[in-house]
């Protein structure tokens, strides 16, 4: 496993309660590919999905965020048992509002995957932001830390095992 972030300590991982992932860009490349009859489709990678059922059995629940709304979404989450989903959220500091209201959380108790600056404002807020490794410039600066890997290549697992390797004190 490749060096784990400073800002990341045993204390802020077993704090953690909720990861709250970004779609496009994060789950997936950033790619938008629309078939003939206008259909969308989405390219998510195997690894970020067990990554995403490992954080759960560790006792971490995970919720979506996207801006955009997609039925391959709302499939792919619903395969990975992900309940929290967010999708048409022009305002995602208003959509974690909502979250941590509905699961008595506190922000500090919140670490966030995303890609572009409408996480911007999630990033500010949690205890542990994160940016992919090819996110754009000013979400990477207001990040706590970045990935290795890009958006939709597992950068969703290079954090879950992060966060598992810590709260196990590796």
């Amino acid at each position: 496993m490749d060096k784990l972030p400073a800002r990341l300590n045993a204390r802020l991982a077993r704090r953690l309660e909720l990861l709250v992932l970004d779609v496009d860009g994060v789950l997936t490349d950033g790619s938008l590919w629309f078939g003939a009859r206008g259909e969308q489709l989405k390219r998510f990678h195997v690894r970020d999905g067990h990554g995403i059922q490992l954080l759960a059995a560790a006792g971490v629940q995970v919720a979506v965020i996207s801006g955009r709304r997609s039925a391959a979404v709302t499939a792919r989450c619903r395969e990975l048992g992900i309940a929290q989903l967010l999708q048409g959220a022009a305002d995602k500091s208003c959509a974690l509002d909502r979250l941590l209201k509905k699961l008595s959380l506190l922000e500090s108790q919140v670490a966030c995957i995303g890609d572009d600056t409408p996480d911007i404002p999630l990033f500010v807020r949690v205890g542990f932001a994160v940016a992919v490794r090819d996110a754009h410039p000013l979400a990477a600066r207001a990040a706590h830390c970045r990935t290795t890997l890009p958006g939709g290549h597992g950068a969703v697992r290079e954090v879950v095992d992060w966060i598992l390797a810590m709260r196990s004190g590796q």
